[in-house]
């Protein structure tokens, strides 16, 4: 691959008819723009150029996790609470707090639950925490993305300028600024639609149709004011909602367990 990119831009600044070179991002998308139209470059490569012109003038605040839909571990949080949640959400690190959201004591990765497992009442939570990382919310992308891979770092605790928590970013958030969405197995767009998670909860994918949870679940939920679970949870809160935050449709109780601030993922559902 290395060897390859100098080829690439060599032909792509032979390829544009300007015989100066840019001076600015806004020239340098022209050229990429012209060479895109000369087929010296495809739509894959010139979207990733173009997302790291981008990424190079972005701040932390504008990829970062909201504060209000951060998934965090409380340290009186017990073990099997704490690994039913890590299965519900699917992270691999929480940060840990104690009252609320502005007191970090550390991060927890989920891994290092596994040696408890078959020894719960050695656990400790206190005892298996990593330092978290703090960053403020004006910080630019490229220099973060830069101390992740020096510091083997994978998610940063966001600060405002009175130090107050206003959300989180992880090493992936910064990835997919450049390359797009990056799905995983833990990821909505696979499996199926209805999970059960014991005898009593399911978890429940927000694009599952109402048609389909009437006749899993028995229910008889109109699909007039939407064709989804998820919408028709929305419609009921009357705004997109966050995680923890509870519906009770006839006898069954919803509650979101994935949403970010675009769109609802998942529900977990139980009988009332």
């Amino acid at each position: 691959m290395d060897n390859q990119s100098p080829n690439l831009f060599s032909r792509l600044f032979k390829r544009v008819s300007a015989s100066l070179a840019p001076e600015n991002p806004e020239e340098l998308r022209e050229v990429l723009q012209q060479s895109y139209a000369q087929e010296a470059i495809d739509s894959d490569t010139l979207l990733r150029l173009e997302n790291m012109l981008k990424f190079n003038q972005m701040q932390v605040r504008d990829v970062m996790i909201s504060r209000a839909q951060m998934d965090v571990i409380k340290t009186t949080d017990s073990m099997e609470r704490i690994i039913a949640y890590a299965v519900d959400t699917a992270h691999s690190r929480f940060p840990v707090i104690t009252d609320d959201k502005d007191h970090v004591l550390g991060i927890l990765h989920a891994k290092d639950l596994l040696k408890f497992t078959l020894n719960p009442e050695q656990f400790k939570l206190e005892n298996i925490l990593r330092p978290a990382v703090f960053v403020p919310e004006s910080k630019l992308l490229k220099m973060l993305l830069k101390e992740f891979q020096e510091q083997h770092n994978h998610m940063a605790i966001v600060v405002d300028e009175y130090g107050g928590i206003s959300g989180l970013v992880t090493f992936e958030d910064l990835i997919e600024e450049i390359v797009g969405k990056i799905e995983d197995e833990f990821d909505e767009t696979d499996g199926a639609e209805i999970m059960p998670v014991s005898a009593e909860r399911w978890h429940v994918k927000a694009t599952t149709e109402i048609d389909t949870i009437n006749q899993y679940f028995g229910t008889q939920f109109s699909n007039e004011e939407a064709d989804t679970i998820g919408g028709l949870v929305i419609h009921e809160l009357g705004h997109l909602p966050v995680r923890g935050e509870k519906v009770q449709l006839g006898d069954l109780q919803l509650t979101v367990a994935r949403a970010d601030n675009r769109r609802l993922h998942a529900l977990m559902v139980t009988r009332v």
